[in-house]
């Protein structure tokens, strides 16, 4: 591929003196003194507009790639896309150069003296457009984004690279303060926490709530809400080193379901698809019992406002393998979770049984459940495996696309949220040199809303573009414009038209409001629109809607701010401009009271 051809300034008046010598009538027409390089200096130095047409012009193709070898060939240049025969035939080269003229001589913009807000309008304008400029700071919106797993913002990343689904927090320090992350992403919204079943309920029937009320109280104290997951169990369990305190239980080892489970008679399997004497998740004790302890779960957090979401964990090693359980117990475990928790978020394990029945009990209702995937990330590449390495078998290429199709969930991320969760966790992709920009690319296409790296350490080379991954994933909404009119009386209706544009990848799925605050001194006065703000797919958004302008407003300036509030009128999402916020409100602009 040839290299485009740059000119220098000095050039470019070269081009241009040159084709003024071989066509006399362009000359002609032009100001005295064009003839000279003085005169197009001038032009070109006498302000921005000006320098910025030099720059166009050091590219303009008739100047360079297409300029003539012989100055009898310029006319031919600027002609040739005009054949024909004009009446009046105004030669393309003068409207180039005219160009230049119009630049310099283009008036100075009009400076005003603002006494009022509305000084720069003209008497006769009624309306307002307001544009902010778009920031692409990190934003600590709810609900979408980065988090931190078994921890909670600025807690120390993992030492090494492996990680626990096990020890999940059984305390924490509620008066810490909420400092960077270091090494990770330095700010999150959410915290992930997951516990073996025997943590929550060691005795049967008798809950060790205490530590998921915690977690939950840490997480708000550090801006955080919580995901969470109860799992059946987690890892095997060798009896001649921790000792079962059931009268009956399995020989030898088993896995970390709790003791008391053995006494009730519940059944196990030999040798299941991760270990030794697991559970027999068909048999209808272990239905019963860990039924029973989702409904208490349910029962005592089901819209708990820092309960951010529940994994619809139901069978197998952490929940989500599913150990022996037939697609009939996986519909069963998933109903218990779907008819019990009634607000709080849901997100099925993509690939399982009990995936495909949330989706078709919930997908189309009120409350649809979304979906959690793990092992995000996997380009795995395995020597000798009879194939070339990368070609074997991954979850990126082979589980999760038909994962989807089969569970009819394509399009789920209109309604509800996805979570991804890493299998090993970045610093294992550096490690084994896996393409940043695919994984991120499958994130955006996903329509992830949530990303979760297990708090494993982000090694340096990827911690920028997975900063900008974080801002990307789930919602993000810009305000583009904002129409209104420049004055208003109290009880009248006032026009407003918005165009949004959500620039993330997925919706917002909270029933949050866009509203806008009248302010006059101590006085407020909040409105908040009708608007679905979780009709706002990726792509722009525009509505317009009458509101009445309320009552208790003097004549007079009131200003104006904007915001995302939750149903106590509180500041909830913030959009991604600039500006200055007042108690945590977009100030957008003013308004007279009429």
């Amino acid at each position: 591929m040839s290299k485009p051809i740059t000119l220098t300034p000095k050039q470019v008046i070269d081009r241009i003196l040159d084709l003024l010598a071989a066509m006399p009538e362009v000359a002609k027409a032009m100001p005295q003194g064009c003839q000279t390089k003085a005169f197009w200096q001038e032009l070109f130095g006498r302000n921005a507009r000006a320098r910025r047409l030099m720059e166009t012009f050091q590219e303009l193709p008739a100047f360079t790639e297409q300029a003539p070898t012989k100055r009898s060939l310029w006319r031919e240049v600027f002609d040739k896309d005009y054949p024909g025969t004009m009446a009046v035939k105004v030669p393309e080269a003068m409207l180039t150069l005219q160009e230049v003229l119009n630049a310099a001589n283009a008036p100075k913009p009009k400076h005003i003296t603002m006494k009022r807000w509305r000084d720069g309008y003209d008497a006769q304008q009624e309306i307002q457009r307001v544009r902010p400029v778009e920031s692409d700071e990190y934003i600590p919106n709810p609900h979408r984004g980065t988090t931190t797993f078994q921890r909670f913002q600025g807690d120390p990343v993992y030492a090494a690279m492996q990680t626990s689904d096990t020890h999940g927090p059984l305390d924490a320090d509620l008066s810490a303060p909420a400092s960077d992350n270091v090494k990770y992403i330095p700010q999150t919204t959410l915290s992930y926490c997951r516990w073996p079943w025997s943590y929550l309920e060691p005795k049967q029937g008798k809950y060790n709530w205490k530590i998921v009320d915690t977690a939950l109280k840490a997480a708000h104290a550090r801006g955080q809400t919580l995901q969470a997951r109860f799992q059946p169990y987690t890892t095997q369990v060798n009896y001649s080193v921790t000792p079962c305190t059931a009268k009956r239980h399995p020989p030898d080892r088993s896995v970390n379901v709790p003791d008391w489970y053995w006494d009730t008679g519940a059944k196990w399997i030999a040798e299941g698809p991760f270990g030794f004497n697991e559970v027999d998740s068909n048999d209808p004790l272990y239905i019963k019992h860990f039924g029973n302890f989702i409904r208490a779960f349910a029962k005592r957090y089901d819209g708990h406002p820092d309960l951010e979401s529940i994994d619809i964990a139901y069978a197998g090693f952490w929940g989500e393998a599913g150990g022996n359980s037939t697609p009939a117990t996986g519909t069963k475990l998933a109903n218990i979770y779907i008819n019990n928790f009634k607000k709080t978020q849901l997100l099925s394990m993509l690939g399982t049984p009990g995936s495909k029945q949330a989706q078709a009990l919930t997908g189309h209702t009120a409350h649809p459940a979304g979906w959690r995937a793990d092992c995000f990330g996997d380009l795995h590449l395995t020597i000798n495996a009879g194939v070339p390495a990368h070609l074997c078998w991954n979850h990126t290429f082979d589980a999760y696309p038909m994962s989807i199709a089969q569970i009819g969930a394509q399009d789920a991320w209109k309604r509800a949220p996805i979570t991804m969760e890493t299998c090993g966790n970045v610093a294992t992709w550096f490690m084994s040199d896996y393409d940043l920009d695919v994984i991120m690319r499958e994130g955006y296409r996903y329509h992830m809303s949530v990303f979760m790296p297990k708090s494993a350490f982000f090694p340096q080379q990827f911690l920028p573009k997975l900063m900008e991954f974080d801002k990307k994933i789930g919602y993000r909404f810009a305000l583009r414009q904002m129409r209104l009119p420049l004055q208003s009386a109290p009880g009248k209706k006032v026009n407003f038209q918005f165009f949004i544009d959500n620039v993330g990848c997925a919706p917002i799925y909270r029933q949050y409001a866009l509203a806008v605050r009248f302010r006059q001194g101590k006085v407020s006065k909040i409105v908040r629109f009708k608007q679905d703000v979780r009709t706002w797919l990726p792509g722009h958004a525009w509505f317009e809607e009458n509101i009445l302008m309320p009552s208790g407003l003097k004549k007079g300036e009131a200003k104006l701010d904007l915001v995302i509030v939750d149903e106590r009128n509180q500041p909830k999402v913030w959009l991604a401009m600039k500006g200055e916020k007042v108690d945590g409100w977009h100030a957008m602009t003013s308004i007279d009271v009429v």
